[in-house]
């Protein structure tokens, strides 16, 4: 085989045609347990891009673990041409304790690129920044919202960047929200080595909720169409409606503390003044309606019964980009 028709990865050479699954050294526990991530690889015989499939930066976010598992179960990480690398599961120690950080208390997605002698987070970034995000021509990250804020299914990116606004558009989703990239976040240096990334956010912590997960499938399946990489037997369905570009937005927060109970769902289109939610108390003496600051779309709704005075409930828009 010529060089080009080799992927030299973590150790290991895999050929055109073939499958593989390679191990993805995290570090040893106390007891000199090594903890490996596996990384799934199928490459095509007809050469082609590679795309990069990652999930589970941070450890509780498991919607996209199985958003990422489903794909490999499915075959639909088998390439009609090129090759893709799927790596459900980066924070392993997280998932396996299902929190978000790694051991040492840090956010993994803030330590990028990472280095070779820095913290354990770190040192994780950095083998990932160097020796699988390289071989990358596009990436894939799967996300959810924090603790009990529920997001509607979105692709994040930032302005400007024609080549990320027509993969949104291919992908499908029911929000595109343009947001800056966060300074040492996996998605900057992707964008600072010019390695075009999409980040999906969808559903909460600690849970799996079907739509958001097919939603995340069905959107693979599109880039991997738009690439000419889906294998035939997949059929690609479109979206039911267009894609709403999400040029700012706001957080609403809650004025009292309280019992709190949405009114709307996830994904609604709401009009200024409309009652959108209600914070109570548990001695039926106080009712107080949120209202909907502006006309806009819900696309994340605070889940947790209980509020303090000050959290995040809402995630409205506030201006729309004609995209």
């Amino acid at each position: 085989m010529s060089e080009k028709e080799v992927l030299h990865i973590l150790g290991e050479n895999v050929g055109l045609g073939e499958s593989a699954t390679v191990n993805f050294n995290v570090a040893k526990l106390h007891t000199q347990n090594r903890i490996d991530v596996p990384v799934v690889i199928e490459r095509s015989k007809k050469p082609g891009p590679t795309v990069l499939i990652t999930a589970g930066i941070h450890g509780d976010e498991v919607n996209g673990v199985e958003i990422v598992r489903q794909i490999i179960s499915k075959g639909i990480n088998k390439p009609k041409r090129g090759t893709i690398i799927c790596v459900p599961v980066i924070n392993v120690f997280g998932f396996i304790h299902m929190g978000r950080e790694f051991p040492d208390g840090r956010d993994l997605n803030r330590v990028f690129p990472g280095s070779k002698s820095g913290s354990l987070a770190g040192r994780v970034a950095n083998k990932l920044v160097t020796e699988i995000l390289p071989h990358a021509d596009f990436v894939m990250d799967f996300h959810t919202g924090g603790a009990d804020r529920f997001n509607a299914a979105q692709i994040r990116i930032i302005k400007e960047d024609h080549t990320l606004k027509e993969l949104a558009h291919a992908f499908g989703a029911p929000f595109v929200l343009y947001s800056k990239n966060l300074n040492k976040s996996f998605r900057n240096t992707c964008y600072k080595l010019g390695i075009p990334m999409l980040l999906f956010e969808g559903g909460k912590s600690f849970n799996i909720d079907t739509t958001i997960t097919n939603t995340g499938v069905n959107g693979c399946k599109r880039i991997l169409h738009h690439f000419d990489m889906l294998n035939s037997k997949f059929k690609v369905s479109q979206p039911k409606k267009s894609c709403v570009f999400i040029s700012e937005s706001k957080w609403l927060r809650a004025s009292y503390s309280g019992m709190f109970k949405p009114s709307v769902k996830i994904n609604a289109q709401v009009k200024k003044g409309d009652s959108i939610g209600n914070i109570t108390d548990p001695y039926g003496s106080f009712n107080h309606f949120v209202k909907a600051p502006n006309d806009g779309y819900i696309f994340n709704i605070n889940h947790s019964p209980l509020v303090y005075q000050g959290d995040a409930i809402f995630h409205i828009s506030t201006v729309l980009n004609d995209d």
